[in-house]
C-alpha cells in the first residue's frame, strides 16, 4: 500500500557500487520501490546509461578486448557527462530521490584496475559529476560475485576475470569519506536491504517538507 505523497526539501543521491555480482542492481530496484511505496518521488538511473555513448559502450564491452583502457575511460566520461546533464541534474532539481546504480566509483575502480591513473580519473569526474549525498558500496569477493553472475546469458567477457575482480574490489575497498558506507555483500538480500533503507531513511527524514 502507497503512503501519501512526500515531498523533499531538496532532492537526494544515492550511489550503489560494488563489482559484478555484488547485488547493487537489486538492491537499487528494491530502493526505490521502497521509496515510492513511502510517498517519495525516486528515480533509477543508471550507468552505463541508455543514450548513444552508454549504448555504444555497452556493445563493444561485449567483445573481449574490443577496447583499450583508454578508449573504454573515454567513453565513460561522455556518456557520465550526458547522463549527468540530462538525467542527474534535472531529476535532482525537482527535489527527487536519484538512485544510481554505478556511478565514477566504477570508473575509478574498473579502470583503475587496469592502469589508469586513479587520481586522474577522480580529478576528471570532480569537473563534471554532482557529488553523491550517500555511496553504498556492496564488498564481496571477486570468486562470489563470478559465481553469482555465471548464469547470466550475456556475460560482459571485460569484467569477468577473477584476477581483474580483484583487483577491482581491493580499489572499492580503499574508498572512505564521510558519505561512503562499505557494507558485506555477502548478507541475505532481505537483511542488506533492510540496512540499506534504515541509512537512506535516516538522511532523507530531516529533508521531508512538514504537512500543513
Amino acid at each position: 500500500m502507497q503512503e501519501k505523497h512526500r515531498e523533499l526539501k531538496k532532492g537526494f543521491f544515492v550511489v550503489l557500487e560494488g563489482i559484478d555480482g555484488s547485488g547493487k542492481t537489486t538492491q537499487a530496484k528494491r530502493l526505490v520501490k521502497r521509496l515510492t511505496e513511502k510517498g517519495f518521488d525516486a528515480v533509477l538511473l543508471k550507468e552505463p546509461s541508455e543514450g548513444p555513448w552508454g549504448r555504444r559502450l555497452k556493445k563493444k564491452a561485449r567483445h573481449q578486448d574490443g577496447l583499450t583502457p583508454e578508449q573504454e575511460f573515454d567513453l565513460f566520461q561522455k556518456d557520465r557527462e550526458e547522463n549527468v546533464e540530462l538525467n542527474i541534474k534535472p531529476t535532482l532539481k525537482k527535489n527527487k530521490i536519484v538512485i544510481l546504480d554505478r556511478y565514477y566509483f566504477s570508473t575509478m575502480a574498473y579502470q583503475g584496475a587496469k592502469g589508469i591513473d586513479i587520481k586522474e580519473i577522480k580529478d576528471r569526474n570532480d569537473k563534471i559529476a554532482v557529488p553523491p549525498d550517500m555511496v553504498i558500496i556492496l564488498d564481496v569477493s571477486a570468486e562470489t560475485g563470478l559465481n553469482r553472475i555465471k548464469e547470466r546469458k550475456k556475460r560482459d567477457r571485460l569484467f569477468e576475470r577473477e584476477g581483474y575482480l580483484r583487483k577491482v574490489r581491493e580499489i572499492f575497498k580503499s574508498f572512505s569519506g564521510k558519505n561512503i558506507v562499505h557494507l558485506d555483500g555477502r548478507e541475505t538480500e532481505q537483511s542488506l536491504f533492510l540496512k540499506i533503507e534504515d541509512m537512506v531513511m535516516e538522511r532523507i527524514t530531516e529533508l521531508i517538507v512538514p504537512s500543513v
